[in-house]
């Protein structure tokens, strides 16, 4: 496969990775950082990070809404839940487990 084709297919799949996302607005950022150990903020993070690498003019409330598909502020008010005892208790549990 040669380098371009690689880019595109890369490309493809996070494009497909964001709509997905996009589109699971029942699953909470932090039931993926339980699971996943990333979430729709980290993609955010590395959007951003990946354009300034690349000499892109983009801020992080523009690579918030290019993974959420809306205003952050919007996609909380609309889909963000309080995270419950449990989820908190399990992201403290990854958390540690990232530390060892």
């Amino acid at each position: 496969m040669n380098k371009n084709s690689q880019i595109e297919l890369e490309a493809a799949a996070f494009r497909r990775l964001i709509s997905y996302l996009q589109g699971r607005t029942d699953v909470q950022n932090i039931d993926l950082m339980i699971t996943a150990g990333f979430c729709r903020n980290c993609l955010s993070k590395w959007y951003l990070s990946a354009a300034e690498e690349q000499g892109v003019a983009l801020d992080y409330e523009q690579a918030l809404l290019k993974i959420y598909g809306m205003p952050y502020s919007e996609w909380k008010e609309k889909f963000q839940q309080k995270a419950t005892p449990e989820q908190l208790a399990a992201y403290e549990k990854v958390q540690q487990l990232r530390k060892e």
